[in-house]
């Protein structure tokens, strides 16, 4: 436990870097990576990937369009560190690219680490929960995390902007809290009530929302009891930053341990969910999965079948690609070859769904890979994460396979979309 603490110091003290994209310069240095594995397969047979790069290459090109993608995943995307850098890219591609910041979880109030891109400050003691502890208990939305406070009075400090690879990215002028209010045992209240000029709530995706009269990058909120009441709580489901800009959104969501089974205890994950309309869903789901001796690979098929068929319900057209868990070591001590059997249940999903994969564990080198990235310091001892240049390796990889997949399903100039991306 200490040794995950560490690590996770260590990311998040390190200073903001220029976004410089790093594979033409680390492809000879690492050849036990299969760079040419590097590919979306099965894109070509998907309806949805078609209308997906077409959309895409609107906004390229400085066309309007709202585009939204969302990342699900465990550990590796709580940290927010390479599924950021994709969202920076596809963010700053083009002057109509930027979309608002969105869907967020403040990890800090729940004693878990936070993204360094955004800041939370509070006070008043609040306690953690994850639909990942199994001696947890709780009601959980779309983060599949959720704080508790059970005192008097707690504030808390947003600030959006946080360690980027841009200078004040995002600004806001709405913000939905998503919290049990089905209770009246609390109150919201902002530091500058002046500043809000209408109120909106929502009691079955259990969200209130706020217009603000201005733009901000960041908004102090007073939660407060006002029923003196036994059991009294107020329960901090997640909270989004939202604008009127169009462009591309992209909502990462991640808890760490996270597995289908576990998102599966969030009651309120399909409500918050249908809110939305996504256009590309990303599973990062299954290193956690696979991790275990007792893995049951016709209960991950059904999971992941499932999971498609609740997108598809929020948007019939939605793109979804399913990302292979990366290879990893159980234990620290052998290489886990559970993760091979995850690989062919997801093509197997794939294929029956007409969805596309990206094959992080092949591309990785297979069956105990993480050792030589281990050795080239590319992943941490545990052999599970990756460090900050493994992790900006794992985004530029799947930034160039979407990237030639895109060009080579509009029939562009190859590598004409990636050069504008990473240029600009």
């Amino acid at each position: 436990m200490r040794s995950k603490l560490l690590f996770y110091l260590c990311l998040f003290a390190l200073p903001a870097m220029a976004q410089t994209y790093v594979l033409d310069t680390v492809r000879d240095k690492y050849p036990f990576v299969n760079w040419k594995a590097n590919t979306i397969k099965m894109a070509e047979d998907s309806p949805a990937f078609k209308k997906l790069f077409h959309k895409l290459d609107t906004i390229a090109k400085g066309g309007e369009e709202n585009l939204h993608i969302f990342h699900i995943g465990g550990s590796h995307i709580q940290a927010d560190i390479y599924s950021n850098r994709l969202r920076s890219y596809l963010q700053t591609m083009s002057p109509t690219s930027k979309g608002q910041r969105g869907f967020i979880y403040p990890y800090s109030i729940a004693k878990t680490n936070n993204p360094g891109n955004y800041r939370v400050k509070f006070d008043g003691e609040w306690k953690g929960y994850r639909c990942s502890v199994r001696k947890d208990s709780v009601a959980w939305g779309l983060s599949g995390v959720t704080a508790v406070f059970k005192d008097t009075i707690s504030n808390v400090k947003l600030k959006v902007n946080g360690n980027n690879y841009h200078e004040n990215m995002y600004d806001f002028n709405k913000i939905r809290i998503f919290y049990d209010n089905w209770s009246t045992d609390y109150e919201i209240s902002f530091k500058q009530d002046s500043i809000i000029s209408e109120v909106k709530e929502d009691k079955k995706a259990h969200f209130i929302e706020y217009t603000l009269n201005t733009t901000v990058d960041e908004v102090e909120f007073c939660i407060r009891k006002v029923e003196n009441v036994e059991n009294a709580e107020f329960l901090m489901m997640g909270i989004e930053l939202m604008n009127e800009n169009k462009g591309i959104e992209y909502t990462s969501i991640g808890v760490n341990g996270g597995s289908f089974s576990y998102y599966d205890r969030c009651k309120y994950f399909e409500d918050q969910l249908m809110l939305y309309t996504p256009d590309l869903f990303i599973v990062s789901i299954g290193t956690n999965d696979a991790y275990h001796p007792d893995f049951n690979p016709d209960s991950y098929k059904t999971y992941y079948t499932d999971l498609i068929k609740m997108v598809q319900k929020a948007n019939p057209d939605c793109a979804v690609l399913l990302t292979v868990p990366n290879d990893s070591y159980y234990k620290k001590k052998f290489p886990n070859p559970r993760t091979r059997v995850a690989e062919k249940i997801i093509y197997e999903v794939a294929k029956e769904q007409k969805m596309a994969v990206w094959d992080f564990y092949e591309i990785m080198g297979g069956f105990n890979s993480s050792q030589s990235w281990y050795t080239h310091k590319l992943m941490p001892r545990d052999r599970i994460h990756f460090t900050v240049m493994g992790y900006r390796i794992k985004a530029d990889l799947l930034l160039e396979a979407l990237a030639h997949s895109w060009e080579n399903e509009l029939q562009l100039e190859p590598n004409s979309i990636l050069t504008q991306i990473i240029n600009e």
